[in-house]
């Protein structure tokens, strides 16, 4: 790894000697150049001078500033940037010692590995990572580096010291006409939310991996083969959110290992959590086959009715009727007998009179023969 800037840390009156490294490298990202889309040759960019329109070699490029609504240009030269005033330009000028919380990750720009210069270097060098690791702090300092002073934080990380250039305060754009307004959010959508973020689980670097890089060289291989490059499948967009609520359920389902094959089974339709409440209490009570249109109250009802209905029997009240119609024609049956013999009459609800008429009329008949 080679080395880019040479200076040192100054906190107090310690002073150590580092070598700066890249920490990042983005040649693995993917990249195109341009070409001529009549003949495919690369096209080339070179510096022309605007006063004579002729190209101009690198060794004579030089730099100048512009000053802000100005066309007037300064040239600089290096020996003019040397001899600033500024005691960054070799040193990274610790401020203060903050806790990380404190610095706005949009201020972040560039990443350093700050490694010791020199044997003397790595004692003062691992006192002021250890430090930074026990007390859990981070360094807050200003550098100069390619020309420009910018901030810089410098933490402790894997064994190393890392520096962070950082944007100034008034390069930080405000987030005014990107916020939206003020929106109602129910408690239960919170709890749903932050459910949701512990299902999800720890992150493995090992399985980031860039998808479009790798997209890209198989396009690649395939044309350099002749071969026609494999049509992209749809991708799902998802169906449109109705309920917030159902959806945030439906994802925690997903993250906790309820599987794609849940979210899949359920329709793209969201179902409200009214419906799902009522689907289980159905399922804890008796299982009826309803249709559609019919309730679940009228099915109970109707099984009520049979209950009660098997309770009481219906054969048996006949058969005692009969049983006290017959005792009741019998006892008739005796009556009229003994009522004839001696000649009374019982009085019967119907056909009652005409006996005892009859009974009479026998009897006037008997008087008259022993008159005679």
């Amino acid at each position: 790894m080679r080395s880019i800037w040479n200076g040192s840390i100054s906190f107090g009156l310690v002073t150590i000697p580092v070598k700066t490294y890249s920490a990042t490298d983005r040649t693995s990202s993917v990249s195109f150049v341009r070409i001529h889309e009549k003949d495919g040759a690369q096209i080339q960019y070179r510096k022309i001078c605007e006063l004579d329109g002729k190209e101009v070699p690198n060794e004579e490029v030089g730099k100048a500033y512009q000053p802000p609504g100005d066309e007037t240009l300064v040239p600089i030269t290096d020996d003019d940037l040397s001899q600033l005033p500024l005691p960054t330009a070799k040193t990274l000028s610790i401020l203060s010692f903050v806790d990380p919380a404190e610095i706005d990750p949009l201020q972040m720009d560039k990443a350093y590995y700050l490694g010791p210069n020199g044997t003397t270097a790595t004692k003062p060098y691992t006192l002021l990572r250890e430090a930074l690791e026990h007390h859990r702090k981070i360094a807050v300092g200003k550098v100069a580096m390619r020309g420009r002073e910018s901030l810089a934080m410098v933490r402790a990380h894997d064994g190393a010291l890392v520096m962070h250039t950082l944007l100034w305060p008034d390069q930080i754009r405000p987030a005014d006409g990107v916020v939206p307004d003020d929106v109602e959010l129910r408690e239960n959508e919170l709890t749903l939310a932050e459910t949701l973020m512990d299902s999800l689980g720890e992150l493995d670097p090992a399985e980031l991996h860039d998808d479009y890089r790798e997209a890209v060289e198989e396009l690649v291989a395939a044309k350099l083969e002749g071969e026609e490059p494999a049509a992209a499948a749809a991708s799902d967009t998802g169906a449109q959110v109705i309920d917030l609520t159902a959806a945030l359920e439906k994802s925690v389902r997903a993250a906790r290992g309820g599987g794609e094959h849940d979210a899949e089974a359920e329709s793209a339709s969201v179902t409200p959590i009214r419906g799902r409440k009522a689907a289980k209490k159905s399922e804890a009570g008796p299982r009826t086959t309803q249709r559609s249109g019919t309730p679940a109250k009228k099915a109970t009802a109707k099984k009520t009715a049979s209950a009660t209905t098997k309770k009481t029997p219906a054969k048996k009240a006949p058969a005692k009727k009969t049983s006290a119609a017959r005792k009741t024609s019998d006892g008739r049956k005796k009556t009229a007998s003994s009522a004839e013999k001696t000649g009374t009459s019982t009085r019967t609800p119907a056909g009652g009179t005409a006996k005892k008429a009859a009974s009479k009329t026998t009897a006037k008949k008997a008087t008259g023969r022993k008159t005679g």
